[in-house]
């Protein structure tokens, strides 16, 4: 090498997307949180984790605008929905990250994002990529309706609306184990079989 010329270095190796993935999620940062004024009434997303450092965060379907299923978010889940415009969550049990969809194959495609008036919870307007969010093969996690007006300490009947089925999830989940079992992007949580509203992988 001839005197004076820098010394060439090793070409970098190349970044595996997942992984760059995972840079440009940790590299998001959120605003910090300003006055009542400025979170209700301003232009700056500023969203509001609880102690546990998760946001609720529920999915409507973006044309019929019925509600599908309920979920956490950490920072890097919520800073990966933006990103890839698909929906990623967290699972409190497991305390990793899941994609939806990335078992069944059932992805969430990201229309719109809403925070609502004190940004302490996300709407997820989204575009379904097959028919069904529910691990029991429904179109919805909530297809049972809570009696109302009866008396305190009654035992409540649940009815059920619109709980045909959509899809088999013994043939979704086959590679999961049987229907009903933890997929690999759906962790349990609270005694049901899957994070948050009971949602496929």
């Amino acid at each position: 090498m001839a005197r004076g010329q820098p010394a060439r270095s090793a070409p970098a190796a190349p970044i595996r997307q997942d992984a760059r993935r995972t840079f440009l999620s940790m590299d998001t940062v959120f605003a910090p949180r300003g006055s009542a004024e400025q979170i209700e009434e301003g232009r700056v997303f500023c969203p509001k984790f609880d102690e546990a450092g998760l946001i609720p965060a529920i999915v409507a379907d973006a044309w019929s605008g019925g509600v599908l299923m309920f979920a956490w978010m950490n920072p890097e889940a919520l800073a990966r929905s933006i990103e890839t415009r698909e929906a990623w969550f967290y699972s409190r049990s497991r305390k990793s990250l899941w994609k939806k969809g990335e078992s069944s194959g059932h992805v969430l495609r990201i229309v719109q994002m809403k925070v609502d008036c004190d940004q302490d919870a996300i709407l997820l307007e989204v575009e379904q990529t097959a028919p069904g969010v529910c691990h029991t093969g429904r179109a919805s996690c909530f297809y049972r309706a809570v009696s109302l007006g009866e008396p305190a300490g009654h035992t409540l009947v649940l009815s059920f609306k619109r709980a045909e089925r959509v899809f088999d999830p013994a043939k979704v989940y086959a590679d999961a184990g049987k229907a009903g079992s933890t997929p690999s992007d759906a962790a349990p949580d609270e005694g049901g079989p899957d994070e948050g509203g009971g949602t496929p992988g």
